[in-house]
């Protein structure tokens, strides 16, 4: 295992660790509001029509450019096809999607730092005619920006990858759009 992935999987371990330790004593002699996590999980649960609070749109964008990344580090594209809605399974299989990639993965740029960085959004989150959730903004890490354009499909509850620009410009240089000038990657259900 690389150092890179290790340092990874040791961080995701660490913020997520007092989630997988159960509640505290503190928790459980008393009703407090419900954590991030708690809060993130009630929320992805929503009628097709409402766009996901600011926290759930931040997990929803990092938990996708993450997959794209392992997707990218590991050569295995089957986790983010199995992730997305059914019609982006339909049009892209996972041979599909490495050829889609192939540019992005060749350039080997890690996307973990995202973990530090807030994405900023361009637009706001909007719901297309078909009821589609559009997402549009970057990554502010340096030296490479990353710039995404995202159209999610809820799917029973669950807002699923329906297509995906992922492209990374030079952070002083960068236009802030999804499809920008550097290494770039499109995968779409129709």
């Amino acid at each position: 295992m690389s150092f890179r992935r290790l340092l990874r999987v040791v961080l995701i371990a660490l913020l997520f660790a007092p989630s997988l330790a159960g509640p505290s004593a503190a928790q459980t002699k008393t009703k407090a509001e419900p954590g991030p996590r708690a809060h993130w999980v009630a929320n992805t649960n929503q009628p097709a029509g409402a766009i996901p609070d600011e926290f759930s749109l931040n997990i929803l964008i990092r938990r996708t450019l993450l997959t794209v990344n392992d997707a990218n580090m590991s050569g295995n594209y089957t986790v983010l096809r199995d992730l997305a809605a059914p019609g982006f399974q339909s049009k892209n299989d996972p041979k599909k999607l490495a050829e889609i990639f192939a540019k992005l993965k060749k350039s080997d740029i890690d996307f973990a730092p995202i973990l530090y960085f807030h994405p900023r959004l361009v637009r706001k989150p909007a719901l297309t005619r078909s009821g589609r959730l559009r997402l549009t903004g970057f990554v502010p890490t340096k030296p490479l920006q990353i710039n995404f354009d995202m159209v999610f499909e809820n799917n029973e509850g669950r807002w699923r990858l329906d297509g995906i620009a992922v492209s990374t410009t030079p952070a002083k240089a960068a236009t802030a759009k999804a499809g920008g000038d550097g290494t770039k990657a499109k995968a779409k259900s129709k």
